[in-house]
């Protein structure tokens, strides 16, 4: 129970549906000022107070469990070394792996729990197969993103409540009936470790500040850093370019280079992408066929981007410098290649970004990105295999 309605309101109908239900809220910061303050619904003081007040009136017993540890090593010592090494990375995807339903699941199930309980917005299937993860009724509110993550040994353990709800204003006027406080709490939005929200400020204090050039996509310095890791791929504001573009158009974040501490601009057509590849994979269920072999799916690389067509393959690593951006010692890795007669062209794609596969709606498994290729480069050798 992060506090917030919608966890509220997820354990008050697995009350009403028989369940023996314990609230559990999750500590994950033993420093005062390192987790957001207010009442933003996620992880704060005031948030283990609110997930207290709505147990007490379900009349369930609350707990706080301290993870903080954990949410240091896995989530946030994480994400500074992502960010060092020149990616993006989604803490919100570590969390609910490493911890909501890693640690926190295992830890219910060690002490005799069938489940866990959340409010996100998704659906779990059963089928002759098992079970599977699916989008909510909701796609405006969906949540299955950010839980692509989860196995088919997680699933079995999951229970959303939440899934077949139309709408977050419904949530909420549930829980104003039940007589719930929090009915009307903000959603929580920043990363929860960041309190002010600024997250290249934050980066500084944990990073090295280098000063560096930037580069555009012919090479030629056309500005300075004042570190590489307060720029992601696709940002366009706040570069500070000292040479505008000669078409007077504006450039974008093309790539960063960690080793030489460089960072790479370009106009816009450039950040389309004609494919993705990346370890880190898990399947969220079985998948009913063959991933070794080409199959249709869709892509979807953040939690409120559009999913675009695609077709993707788990395939062996082969050669020495695809296997050097591994490094969880991968022998296989997931390629998407991207439809590139879609009309919107998937743009900024970042190497640390986590890409979620779906087949209509349900998640077949994710992977994290390590490489993207442009759609440009993915075009020009299409045409000399057809020249062939």
């Amino acid at each position: 129970m992060s506090g917030g309605v919608d966890s509220a309101v997820a354990a008050a109908r697995a009350v009403d549906a028989g369940h023996e239900v314990v609230g559990v809220h999750l500590a994950l910061s033993r420093m005062p000022g390192t987790i957001r303050t207010g009442s933003r619904g996620c992880c704060t003081i005031e948030d283990a107070m609110d997930a207290r007040r709505v147990s007490n009136l379900l009349g369930i017993p609350f707990y706080v469990w301290d993870l903080s540890e954990r949410f240091k090593e896995d989530v946030v010592d994480d994400f500074i070394a992502e960010y060092a090494a020149g990616r993006t990375p989604n803490p919100c995807m570590r969390c609910n792996e490493k911890i909501k339903f890693a640690a926190l699941l295992d830890k219910a199930i060690a002490l005799g729990f069938d489940a866990v309980a959340t409010g996100h917005y998704a659906k779990v299937i059963d089928t002759p197969r098992g079970r599977e993860l699916h989008r909510a009724s909701s796609w405006a509110k969906d949540q299955s993103y950010v839980l692509g993550v989860l196995t088919e040994r997680q699933l079995a353990h999951c229970y959303f409540p939440l899934g077949d709800t139309p709408s977050k204003a419904l949530v909420r006027a549930e829980a104003d009936d039940r007589g719930l406080q929090v009915a009307q709490k903000p959603d929580s939005h920043d990363i929860c470790f960041i309190p002010d929200g600024d997250t290249r400020g934050w980066l500084s204090s944990h990073l090295h500040r280098e000063p560096g050039e930037i580069l555009d996509e012919t090479g030629e310095v056309v500005g300075r850093h004042d570190g590489a890791h307060g720029y992601t791929v696709g940002q366009r504001r706040g570069l500070q370019l000292g040479r505008p573009a000669e078409d007077g158009q504006p450039r974008y974040v093309l790539s960063i280079r960690p080793v030489s501490n460089q960072v790479v601009v370009g106009p816009k057509h450039q950040l389309a992408i004609g494919r993705v590849a990346g370890g880190r994979f898990s399947w969220a269920g079985d998948p009913g066929f063959d991933v070794a072999e080409w199959f249709d799916c869709d892509v979807q690389i953040r939690a409120h981007a559009d999913p675009v067509p695609a077709r993707a393959s788990l395939q062996p690593i082969l050669d020495e410098e695809r296997t050097e951006l591994h490094r969880d010692g991968a022998t296989h890795e997931i390629v998407v290649d991207i439809d590139l007669n879609q009309s919107e062209p998937l743009l900024g794609v970042a190497p640390g970004q986590t890409a979620v596969l779906y087949s209509g709606s349900r998640v077949l498994g994710q992977f994290t990105i390590d490489r993207a290729v442009a759609a440009g480069a993915i075009s020009r050798g299409r045409r000399r295999e057809r020249a062939v």
